[in-house]
């Protein structure tokens, strides 16, 4: 498995862009870096109020996956606002852009045949704009990507980078509105210091390095590049990083990552275990195995989809959609439906046993 850090890039968050043209050229995927890293709570600019900020996010993307996971277990789903956008970008025809995140209620999913309940139109700016990138654009910015954290009192963007968004809404919930005592909210990230506090966070620090170079990214290398030999790379240390976590499971029974409570490393793997069967699988060419083919792993995933609000932070009408509706001839696979539909498998731990 590849994922050693160094002392100028934080690889658990972002990938070294050296020679990214080239190897974009050679057919590799890589992604782009977040220019927006501003601190809530600690930049003056953004102190840390309740009902000040907003998120921009689109539910098949996993990178903002993590901030609605964020919101929902850290109770500030009436604090912090959210626009959803549609799960596929602007076509070609577009008046504006192709291939932008687009906030319109009323485009219609090819999976359904009908309009998506959660998407929203753009309510926080007071333009309305419809693209994402209006949103970046009115700041000189000619990034395009969700999600974003918006303060809308300066009517400024935040921060677009999904780590560290979840790391400030972490370290920011009571003063943000969170609407569960310190006692009934998880700490996903414990405070460090010369005891186990410091400990875990070197273990979690690890693991989301891990995950995000293997799983997180990973994934996207597998699905995206065009070259065999990068495929078959992230195809391989994808599939060993999972043997990795199934066996830190198995290994004394433990309910979490890092134990038995459910810290940040819990919340940035559900993203990509959640969407690896029913999407992932097919999509990102990840068919050596399925999630539930790992018992410990499959029941790991039951059991964080169980917690109070992570399944109300995603939908996977949207990922069907925004994966394969941007694919080559735009159909979406109806399926699997075996050992049963999905997500209603994720409530159901024992499948691990039957198959």
């Amino acid at each position: 498995m590849s994922g050693s850090s160094n002392n100028t890039l934080n690889t658990s968050v972002e990938e070294a862009q050296g020679n990214a043209q080239e190897r974009r050229a050679k057919g590799e995927f890589v992604r782009g870096i977040s220019g927006f890293r501003s601190v809530l709570g600690e930049d003056p600019d953004f102190p840390s109020e309740p009902n000040r900020y907003h998120l921009f996010v689109a539910l098949n993307c996993p990178w903002c996956h993590r901030v609605t996971l964020a919101r929902n277990l850290l109770g500030l789903q009436d604090s912090i606002t959210m626009d959803i956008a549609f799960p596929n970008r602007t076509n070609d025809d577009d008046p504006v852009e192709a291939n932008r995140w687009e906030f319109n209620p009323q485009r219609v999913a090819t999976l359904t045949g009908t309009t998506l309940p959660e998407c929203t139109a753009e309510t926080a700016t007071g333009q309305n704009y419809r693209l994402a990138g209006e949103i970046y654009a009115a700041e000189g910015s000619n990034e395009a990507s969700v999600p974003i954290l918006y303060d809308k009192h300066s009517k400024r963007i935040v921060a677009n980078e999904s780590a560290e968004i979840v790391r400030m809404l972490n370290k920011q919930a009571s003063a943000l509105g969170s609407l569960l005592s310190e006692q009934e909210r998880p700490d996903l990230y414990p405070p460090g210091g010369n005891g186990c506090g410091g400990q875990l966070r070197s273990e979690i620090d690890m693991l989301n390095e891990q995950i995000y170079v293997n799983i997180n990214n990973g994934a996207y290398k597998a699905g995206f590049s065009s070259s065999q030999e990068v495929y078959a790379a992230a195809y391989e240390n994808y599939f060993d990083m999972l043997r990795a976590l199934e066996e830190r499971l198995a290994s004394d029974g433990r309910p979490f990552l890092t134990g038995d409570n459910f810290t940040e490393a819990d919340l940035r793997l559900f993203p990509t275990l959640y969407r690896h069967d029913p999407v992932y699988y097919v999509r990102m060419k990840l068919n050596g195995a399925r999630i539930l083919d790992y018992p410990h792993l499959w029941r790991w995933l039951c059991r964080v989809y169980a917690l109070p609000g992570v399944a109300q932070s995603n939908s996977l009408v949207h990922c069907r959609q925004g994966y394969f509706g941007h694919s080559w001839n735009n159909v979406v696979p109806h399926g699997p439906f075996r050992p049963m539909s999905y997500p209603e498998a994720y409530s159901h731990p024992e499948l691990a046993e039957l198959f």
